[in-house]
């Protein structure tokens, strides 16, 4: 019990996810140590109407200060590493990593570490519109050899819409999941992709199968609970 660190989230951002969190990292943690024990976790809940009004706006250089005072308090609690239960937050994430008192564990470099596992290639982005037209995916998928493949135009407006007027407020319809699974099988047909990166904690909550249209999905939650259970 001696060795065993704290882990510090940033969640609420959004509800849901943070709650898979929670539930993933327990049941990760005592599959792994048979020893009984429970980790060890804060779990520092923000405000995700303040973050959306900051990412919305292109106010990085707050977003950054935001966040960072927000992981600050994970530290002064007694936090050893953290991590942000989110993908969007992630395009201040080398200025988070820059300014945090405490290691971070990124979400976008655990996905990448799994499609490296799995040999993938061509890679549909699926996410907010703010994380697929950022940067910070590719900038780490494409030196490890894996193309970034974008849904077309209105498709990610479909995607963004689904993602911030109902998966955020908990609402997970069988016709959302039906249009995500026809532009799916339109990148399989037409982009040729052999994976969907499935860039929104929400996002496997609404589409819980390991593949569809014959096209596995890769689950960046579950990624991310596996490098912090491997951290604890």
């Amino acid at each position: 019990m001696n060795d065993m660190k704290t882990a510090g989230l940033i969640g609420g951002i959004g509800p849901d996810s943070t709650i898979e969190y929670y539930r993933s990292i327990i049941r990760a943690y005592r599959e792994r140590r048979k020893d009984g024990s429970y980790p060890r976790l804060f779990v520092n809940s923000i405000d995700l109407k303040a973050m959306i009004a900051l990412v919305t706006g292109n106010r990085l250089e707050e977003l950054a200060a935001f966040l960072a005072a927000e992981i600050a308090a994970l530290a002064r609690a007694g936090a050893d590493f953290a991590a942000l239960a989110a993908n969007t937050p992630h395009i201040v994430f080398p200025e988070l990593r820059r300014r945090s008192p405490i290691p971070l564990v990124s979400i976008v470099e655990a996905a990448c570490g799994a499609a490296k596992k799995k040999s993938y290639r061509r890679a549909a982005l699926f996410g907010t519109r703010f994380t697929m037209q950022a940067s910070f995916y590719p900038e780490v998928f494409v030196p490890a050899g894996i193309s970034i493949v974008l849904p077309a135009d209105e498709e990610q407006g479909a995607i963004h819409d689904i993602y911030m007027g109902e998966l955020l407020n908990g609402s997970f319809r069988d016709e959302s999941a039906a249009r995500m699974r026809a532009i799916i099988q339109r990148l399989s047909a037409q982009e040729h992709i052999d994976c969907v990166v499935l860039a929104g904690t929400e996002l496997p909550l609404l589409l819980p199968e390991p593949r569809y249209e014959g096209v596995p999905m890769l689950d960046t939650t579950k990624a991310h609970v596996t490098r912090i259970v491997e951290q604890l």
